[in-house]
């Protein structure tokens, strides 16, 4: 039976967005930085809770918890102690590390002091190496020699190749674990030592209790940054040559995380309680379940070191849910398909007001079981870490209502139009109504360019005087303003929330002496979103041959392809590009015959088309069992119009 999860406050359609718009921007007296804002928010309460934060899932209802005004002590400690280091405002701090309470206090205080890198700790030693030179990194916070993970050993390879550091600082997990375990967990790894020696050059190696002990923490003993001044840095796109490395201003972060509030100012509410279980190199656990939430005096659930992975946390979901009273949660498909299993008899889940998806499409069938099921609202939204984190969102306002599929209202105060682009990527016109588009943004949320600049050209244009930032997604707008995608003009492949680009796959695979051309696209999955997959002109080669040497030859283990298909000749456009949607139409009649064999269905006609409003669309009858069909496809985010 489902419960109650009423919906209140935001906005209800475009021109409540644009009625708020008539109070310009700097009317709303916004925080100039991040540091401005956690001191906001812990003003309201300072002994509120700021992070409550657990190690295993099972351990939900013991919490370690710091108030927002020892938070705030934490942060202002590590801003002083990285100036005593000799972080400056140009240098920067980058941090490896999983979700700990020390994160928030590295980001935070890190970009008080100077700038801070975010790197994803699964990437590997030469790619880490890779985005820490091209910032010119100077101090490096990794994890101490820590069981069951590698991320010690994988920074002590890092230093190696990066001449800039000049520090290395450890947090460690154990403690915020129980005395006995924690103990028994660190008698397994040995303790690391105070000194690097790195061609024999000394690296001071310091814990970060000991780097923050002793140092101010009622106020910076410093000139505080301006809200012009990069706050965080974030690595997007490719991790192959020239790394993307987008940085964003302390006003870029506040601004976006408070247009994100005004949907719905229910979760920015004082003493409200938000759940993080996605990555805190991610800018939505940076700033959605992260500054938005402190900065309004709320409390960040911090759900274990590995979030969403971690040990205990979902079978664990919903009591964490009613013991926290958590407003509202976001996660990728994959996270919600893992939800229906998971009890929810006997407690109270009312709480949540929504489920946020935004990393990949969500399945049409995903969407309504999970809705049917629990009474949680999803609100699908679009974003990217150029824009901070978010451009656009479903409404919540009970006089509004999300459109199932749609990414939503651009936030107030940012541009989002869809516009014509010519052959050569220039801008040629604005779309029309319902008309598909590459989507362009334009305000306080979108950053000044990659760190490097080569990779800025074509990102940008100057429109009737007006700076406007190209996302290379395709989508429509309808009458009523809500945006459509429609594709990924940039080919990104998205596994589970995980952006992976396909030139690190092609780039390896070309490399192949019986490989003359090759395209990797992303496979249709029910499970993750979608599945990396060669496409290949060359010689006849195996199957396991080509594995075994993507398996060694592809940088980034998520983005080994899990299939190869030769074809005679690639699909090409008339200037000699491989026109992928043609291999998206392949993969996606391949995946519907595959689906339709298993359940031993009849397919009576499957045609593919592409459609100008929509993408690719499949169009299927069945002999018989359509409902059936209807329900396996419905997992998918592709396109299907069934015919009688």
């Amino acid at each position: 039976m489902n419960q109650s999860h009423a919906i209140q406050t935001g906005f209800a359609n475009l021109a409540d967005i644009v009625s708020f718009e008539q109070t310009p921007l700097n009317s709303h007296d916004l925080p100039a930085t991040t540091y401005d804002a956690l001191k906001r928010g812990a003003a309201l309460n300072p002994a509120a809770p700021a992070i409550s934060f657990f190690v295993s899932g099972k351990d939900y209802d013991k919490p370690k918890t710091l108030t927002h005004g020892e938070l705030l002590a934490k942060v202002t400690q590590t801003a002083n102690a990285l100036r005593k280091f000799g972080v400056g405002p140009n240098d920067v701090v980058a941090y490896v590390l999983p979700n700990l309470p020390e994160t928030h206090m590295v980001i935070w205080g890190g970009s008080a002091a100077g700038r801070v890198l975010a790197i994803n700790p699964l990437l590997e030693a030469d790619q880490i190496a890779e985005l820490l030179k091209a910032a010119n990194t100077k101090v490096l916070v990794t994890l101490e020699k820590t069981p069951r993970t590698d991320l010690w050993e994988k920074c002590r390879a890092v230093v190696l190749m990066v001449p800039s550091i000049q520090h290395i600082v450890t947090c460690s997990v154990f403690g915020w674990m129980d005395g006995t375990a924690a103990s028994g967990f660190r008698a397994l790894g040995k303790s690391r030592p105070s000194k690097l020696r790195i061609f024999k050059r000394p690296i001071p190696v310091t814990r970060f209790e000991d780097l923050i002990k002793g140092a101010r923490s009622d106020d910076l003993e410093f000139e505080a940054p301006k809200a012009s001044d990069t706050s965080t840095m974030l690595c997007t796109g490719g991790t192959t040559g020239l790394p993307k490395i987008a940085p964003r201003t302390h006003a870029s972060e506040v601004y976006d995380a408070w247009a994100l509030a005004q949907f719905n100012p229910e979760i920015s509410s004082p003493g409200v309680s938000v759940l993080c279980g996605l990555p805190l190199f991610h800018s939505n656990a940076i700033l959605m379940t992260g500054l938005l939430v402190l900065m309004s005096g709320g409390n960040v659930v911090l759900a274990t070191p590995q979030g969403y992975r971690g040990d205990g946390v979902f079978p664990n979901f919903w009591k964490i849910v009613d013991h926290y009273k958590i407003v509202t949660f976001s996660g990728v498909p994959t996270v919600y398909s893992a939800l229906f299993d998971v009890p929810r008899e006997g407690l109270d889940i009312s709480s949540v007001k929504f489920g946020a998806c935004g990393a990949a499409p969500m399945p049409v069938e995903l969407f309504n079981n999970f809705v049917e099921q629990t009474g949680i609202p999803i609100v699908e939204g679009y974003g990217l870490t150029e824009g901070a984190v978010a451009s656009s969102l479903n409404p919540t306002h009970p006089d509004g209502g999300a459109r199932i599929g749609s990414i939503g209202l651009r936030l107030p105060h940012q541009k989002m139009r869809c516009a014509v682009l010519a052959d050569d990527d220039s801008f040629e016109r604005w779309a029309e109504i319902d008309e598909v588009g590459v989507i362009l943004i334009s305000g306080p949320n979108v950053f000044d360019g990659y760190l490097v600049e080569s990779q800025n050209k074509g990102f940008f244009f100057e429109i009737e005087g007006e700076r406007w930032m190209s996302t290379g997604d395709l989508a429509r707008q309808d009458a009523e303003g809500y945006f459509w995608m429609t594709g990924r003009k940039k080919e990104l492949i998205i596994r589970g929330g995980h952006n992976i680009d396909p030139k690190i796959i092609e780039e390896a695979m070309h490399t192949h002496p019986g490989i003359t051309m090759a395209a990797a696209i992303g496979r249709p999955d029910a499970k993750v979103g979608e599945l990396p997959v060669l496409y290949y002109q060359g010689e006849e080669l195996s199957t396991a041959e080509l594995a075994e040497f993507a398996a060694s030859n592809v940088a980034e283990r998520a983005a080994v392809p899990k299939d190869f298909i030769r074809l005679e000749e690639l699909p090409v456009t008339g200037v000699g590009k491989i026109h992928k949607p043609s291999l998206m139409m392949m993969e996606i009649e391949r995946v519907i015959r595959a689906e339709a064999a298993a359940k031993n269905l009849d397919i009576a006609e499957l045609e593919l088309t592409q459609d100008n409003q929509r993408g690719i669309v499949a169009k299927l009858r069945m002999v018989n069992s359509t409902d059936e069909m209807r329900h396996v496809l419905g997992l998918y985010a592709f396109n299907v119009d069934y015919e009688d």
